[in-house]
């Protein structure tokens, strides 16, 4: 059966842990200049509706380094033919879909039509990849420690939070959303999940009480991409929840910083935290690359052991 990677949920424990376990292989051997050229042969056709940066380069680098080729399309689904057709045409040509989308909806359409894997490169409901490479980075810098870890994510109940609180069906971590009222996020999936991994979910509006023990202060944009009209009302609202020292000091010394990116210096986040000692934000883009990696090499059913 062809295996998608649309959600934290389309995989086991087991399963996730694999893959992160050959993410980190794969970036030793990127380090060591070893070849691994596993996927020599194998295209991937690439759809962006939105701007990208990390995630866009990262796959095409990721693809290039696995030996295989990379066709982006810069599209909008349904737009020029349906869906469904769209996915019946790259499934003859192509070894592998990865999809940037405004709507998860289209993208789950693309998958179910598809007899090939597709990848959830962002939705405007999930964004797994991203999180996939955030747990590698605090794999890296907590070690065994990570299943004791309290991350604290402050701002929008967005997509990329949504893939936080999926993550924690396979990891032991508590994670706490501090956001203004009325911005707690998709209540259905959240509450689903909720039924899964009790009170290591928590939402809350106060921000000394969600910030404090924090091990990880994590934050996104106020307005993601398709809510820029809401930009100005949002700047307002969230204003308050600004990840600035002050912030900062409220949660456990040593406290680690993470952003997605791209980031709103002066907004979301000031210039002092996101350049400080405790940041982590480079080190989660460069993970994209080796856990994005990893995903392709499974879903194509590569063994190199």
């Amino acid at each position: 059966m062809v295996k998608d990677f649309l959600s934290f949920l389309d995989f086991s424990t087991e399963e996730i842990h694999k893959i992160l376990n050959l993410a980190h292989e794969l970036k030793i051997l990127q380090k060591k200049g070893l070849p691994h050229r596993w996927l020599r042969g194998k295209t991937q056709a690439m759809i962006f509706e939105k701007p990208s940066l990390r995630t866009k380069l990262t796959f095409q680098i990721g693809m290039f380094h696995l030996g295989g080729e990379t066709i982006v399309m810069d599209m909008r689904l349904g737009e020029r033919e349906s869906v469904p057709d769209v996915a019946k045409n790259l499934e003859r040509w192509v070894d592998l879909i990865v999809a940037r989308t405004f709507s998860h909806d289209d993208l789950v359409c693309l998958a179910q039509n598809a007899h090939i894997p597709v990848i959830n490169a962002l939705s405007d409901l999930l964004h797994p990849c991203q999180i996939m490479a955030d747990i590698m980075t605090l794999q890296e810098h907590f070690k065994e420690r990570i299943k004791d870890l309290l991350v604290v994510f402050v701002g929008d109940g967005n997509n990329v939070f949504h893939s936080w609180a999926e993550s924690l069906i396979h990891f032991p971590i508590q994670l706490r959303l501090v956001c203004p009222e009325g911005y707690s996020g998709d209540a259905h999936l959240l509450s689903k999940i909720k039924e899964k991994v009790g009170n290591r979910l928590i939402i809350t509006h106060s921000i000394y009480e969600g910030v404090k023990d924090a091990d990880v202060i994590y934050t996104d944009v106020w307005a993601s991409m398709g809510q820029e009209s809401e930009q100005e009302k949002r700047s307002k609202i969230f204003a308050p929840y600004q990840v600035n020292e002050k912030l900062m000091s409220l949660a456990k010394p040593g406290a680690k910083f993470m952003h997605c990116l791209p980031a709103h210096r002066g907004m979301e986040v000031t210039s002092e935290v996101i350049d400080s000692p405790q940041s982590l934000v480079y080190d989660q883009a460069e993970n994209r690359l080796h856990v994005q990696k990893a995903i392709m090499v499974t879903l194509l059913g590569y063994n190199p052991h």
